[in-house]
């Protein structure tokens, strides 16, 4: 076991570190509406009331860092974990709650005074010593363990935390971070993170952000990571095994690639990863500036992830992606245009998914074209003689969140876009948002009021009849 004087592990456990700063105010509050209970104070809400994902998030406060510490060992797939979350109280709060599922909690402290807990299946529901005043920055650890399990949402494929043959991994979407640490988990709180992860000498512990100091003692070795822009719960990744890790620089930032040992150094994978910094640079030049810290990207073997997501900083590929045995640069920059679209500039409510699958579909047509392939408009013509319009790109549905529809239905609407308001205009509007929406949020009715702002015209029309008509629109 692994420790280290002046730290803030407590004896016996693995040392873990996040420290993040951010304060997105949430979409969703039915905590505000309810009637004060104790003093003035009021319970937080238990659901932030996107009907995406009932049960998700959690009203009453914004976090605007999470510091975790986890120490895993996969020869009895057990982990330790401790979270300091520091949040700010949107209201008076007499209790509030995090999402956490399946992991057994022994103490929680609030502001370092010992508050009562208890779980309601996926809700871990906190009662402080004393109501925190409205507007009031407040701290939050949480010490908890044992065996986490995947998500059983199964809308994207098999997420959450994982156990594999030669370690773990925890991703998904719309969520996966809550089967391994406490979260407010909803992408309309964005906040701030430093991760330690402490493993077993030998395996790799991969994570988002900016790499730091790594450390061995007595058989184990800690992995550090700090992502310091705000990012959205479920972009959060945790990926440990026998991984060859590249660790370089691009641009003057951290660059950090890996690929499982089993997969030879010049193959597909391996050689989609290369062209990461080349990719990103030419998305740059189309959007704007590289909005984080840190450029990467991981390939996994295990079958079960079927889906590439674009983990913040640093995407993580499911195996299938290279199996034609022929490198795949589509999915490097789709995920990597996510860095813009979705990740930087997130999701307020989960309807609006478009806002992150069409540009990020579009940017594919964008780099084939640049690449010399097909051009972006050869690739329009061919997807809006094959799309279904009776599906709607917005608001599609739970069940719809991943379809055609809002991955290939809107990169339609994005060059339709183009085609209306012309390159100079569209790519103007682009880079306003990347740049004016910045770490924070967005809705379509933002993007909508920000092109129309852009291009001086009347647009409402144009977006309803591209992202929810039921017929084949005309072309621009």
């Amino acid at each position: 076991m692994n420790s280290r004087s002046g730290g803030w592990w407590v004896a016996g456990a693995a040392a873990v570190v996040v420290a993040v700063l951010a304060s997105i105010v949430l979409v969703y509050d039915v905590g505000d509406r309810k009637p004060a209970d104790r003093g003035g104070f009021r319970a937080g809400s238990a659901d932030l009331g996107d009907p995406y994902v009932p049960g998700s998030g959690n009203g009453g406060y914004d976090v605007a860092h999470y510091r975790l510490g986890v120490r895993y060992d996969p020869a009895d797939d057990q982990l330790t974990g401790r979270a300091e979350i520091t949040a700010t109280a949107t209201h008076g709060l007499s209790r509030f709650n995090l999402d956490l599922s399946g992991l057994t909690v022994s103490s929680v402290t609030v502001n370092g005074a010992p508050a009562e807990h208890r779980r309601e299946d996926s809700e871990l529901v906190v009662t402080p010593s004393r109501g925190i005043d409205s507007g009031s920055r407040f701290m939050v650890e949480v010490a908890y363990g044992g065996v986490p399990q995947p998500d059983a949402d199964g809308v994207l494929g098999s997420g959450g935390f994982q156990h594999t043959d030669d370690g773990a991994i925890a991703l998904g979407q719309p969520h996966s971070a809550a089967t391994w640490f406490p979260v407010n988990d909803h992408p309309s709180d964005k906040a701030t993170y430093d991760l330690e992860v402490t493993v077993p000498d030998g395996l790799a512990a991969l994570s988002n952000g900016v790499p730091g100091e790594r450390t061995s003692a007595d058989g184990w070795t800690t992995w550090r990571w700090t992502e310091r822009s705000p990012m959205a719960s479920y972009l959060t990744t945790l990926v440990i095994g026998d991984y060859r890790v590249e660790t370089g620089e691009h641009a003057g930032k951290p660059m950090v690639t890996a690929v499982p040992d089993g997969l030879p150094a010049s193959g597909p994978a391996a050689a989609s990863l290369a062209r990461t910094g080349e990719i990103a640079d030419f998305l740059t030049s189309q959007f704007g500036p590289y909005p984080f810290e840190s450029y990467g990207g991981v390939v996994v073997s295990d079958s079960r992830i079927g889906y590439a997501l674009e983990t913040q900083s640093r995407p993580v590929y499911g195996p299938g992606f290279f199996r034609s045995g022929e490198p795949n640069y589509h999915v490097v920059a789709h995920e990597l245009a996510h860095q813009w679209f979705g990740n930087s500039v997130a999701l307020a409510r989960w309807s609006d998914m478009w806002l992150n699958e069409g540009f990020a579909s579009y940017a594919e047509w964008l780099w084939e074209e640049h690449d010399g392939g097909r051009s972006v408009q050869r690739n329009f013509e061919i997807q809006y003689a094959s799309t279904n319009w009776s599906r709607r790109t917005l608001d599609p549905g739970p069940d719809q969140l991943f379809s055609s529809a809002v991955y290939k239905r809107g990169a339609l609407t994005v060059h339709a876009l183009r085609r209306t308001v012309g390159d100079d205009t569209f790519f103007e509007i682009l880079r306003a948002w990347t740049s004016e929406r910045r770490d924070g949020t967005a809705t379509t009715a933002d993007f909508v009021a920000l092109a129309e702002r852009t291009s001086g015209r009347e647009l409402g029309s144009f977006f309803d009849t591209w992202l929810s008509g039921t017929t084949a629109p005309g072309l621009p």
